[in-house]
């Protein structure tokens, strides 16, 4: 009977590992059948589609816009699509916390079943430990010679085996019914983890309309709906860009600095800042750059990406600086934007967003959203090279700008670091 008490004492510590695994509480409880909550997440599954088909005409109008003459025709169509837009993501991201919740109620009702079975399992098998006690309380021999009828001696020992290999059996399910319940909390946890971060992206997503709503208003009272004064702010614009971005360049290719290639990291090592990735603008000189730049390269990769999609970290690193050069020089240079040094040689700064989600000294990891993109844009600096500066500007009006400078020569091709691109 060596096996059996092998097999007692093994439910006995089972028994302990489940008494750990039921302090965990399940939160929710509901009359609900679990498959009147799959009809309602299969629900908000179509909800969610029909949604993004919507996001997506939104933002084709938006790109064809963008292709046009730039006028304040245009740039309002753009910005009322882009609240149509705005508010659609909202939808979506309601949907998707309706569907998680949707998803956590299921998982507590496996929960409650897998419980249920194992407590109805454990009371069994206990009941069948305290019969073969009551068989083992006498030994073999002295079951024998108490028995006249040597046959009922073997039913009992036949007996004792049938009840050792049920207790056996069940202490294997027990087993993997632990193993799935264990799984299914793991499951809720990343649901609620989930939940989190979707609340979160919703509140941003609030705020991002009322910014595109503000910006409305901004250029109706500039332009007092002229088309004339909005050419005007136009110009204006411009020829403070290509100011401040000469003035800049001529500070940068002043800065001294012998770069170190074996200091840099090899090809590929970061990710994208963005789950899908179209590059509208490459680095160095190109077609473009010698007509939309200064000093006709271009430092950075630019990226189209909708007004409100999250933008994420290439690689662990530490933030160095947030800011908003727009509240020194409008529109001329990073607007709001983030510089962070990684721990792989490089920096990278993140231009042009609609929000931003991190402050200087935070530690991010590869991955996490840091931001929401507006005209999102990507420098990668040779890190020991790029800082955050603080200085006067004689293009924009003698304000101070504070932004991530670097010597001409310490700015690196982001697209030898991001992963390889296909256009298609």
């Amino acid at each position: 009977m060596k096996l059996y008490h092998d097999y007692k004492r093994q439910f006995r510590v089972f028994l302990f590992f489940l008494g750990i695994l039921a302090v965990i509480p399940v939160v929710f409880s509901s009359a609900q059948t679990v498959q009147e909550l799959n009809d309602k997440i299969s629900q908000k599954n179509t909800d969610i589609n029909r949604l993004e088909e919507e996001i997506k005409k939104y933002q084709a109008e938006i790109n064809s816009l963008g292709k046009q003459k730039d006028s304040l025709n245009n740039s309002l169509k753009q910005l009322d699509l882009t609240k149509k837009k705005l508010v659609a993501d909202i939808s979506v991201t309601e949907n998707k916390i309706d569907k998680t919740n949707l998803k956590i109620k299921e998982l507590s009702f496996n929960i409650n079943d897998k419980e249920s079975v194992i407590s109805n399992n454990i009371k069994a098998i206990s009941l069948d430990i305290r019969n073969i006690d009551e068989l083992e309380q006498n030994s073999t021999l002295a079951i024998m010679l108490s028995k006249d009828n040597f046959t009922a001696v073997w039913n009992d020992i036949n007996s004792m085996t049938v009840i050792s290999d049920k207790i056996r059996e069940a202490t294997i399910e027990l087993k993997n019914i632990k193993v799935g319940l264990e799984d299914t909390r793991r499951e809720t946890t990343d649901a609620k983890n989930e939940l989190v971060a979707l609340k979160s992206e919703l509140a941003d997503q609030k705020k991002i309309v009322d910014q595109n709503t503000a910006e409305k208003n901004k250029l109706l009272k500039q332009t007092k709906n002229s088309e004339s004064s909005y050419q005007k702010l136009l110009k204006d614009r411009l020829a403070k860009k290509e100011a401040f971005e000469k003035e800049l360049e001529e500070y940068e290719s002043q800065l001294k600095f012998v770069l170190d290639p074996s200091l840099l990291p090899g090809k590929g090592i970061l990710s994208w800042p963005l789950n899908d990735v179209y590059v509208t603008q490459l680095f160095g000189v190109t077609k473009d750059s010698k007509r939309l730049y200064a000093s006709g390269s271009h430092s950075g990769v630019d990226f189209r990406a909708s007004v409100g999609t999250p933008v994420k970290a290439v690689a662990d690193g530490v933030v160095l600086g947030v800011g908003d050069t727009d509240k020194t020089c409008p529109y001329a240079s990073f607007g709001k934007f983030i510089f962070i040094q990684h721990y792989n040689g490089l920096s990278t700064a993140y231009g042009h967003l609609s929000l931003i989600k991190v402050s200087t000294g935070n530690k991010v990891r590869r991955g996490d959203i840091i931001g929401y993109s507006g005209n999102t844009g990507h420098t990668v600096y040779a890190s020991e090279a790029a800082k955050m500066e603080t200085r006067p500007s004689q293009a924009c009006e003698g304000r101070y700008y504070t932004m991530p400078v670097a010597p001409t020569n310490a700015y690196l091709d982001p697209m030898y670091y991001l992963p390889p691109y296909n256009k298609s």
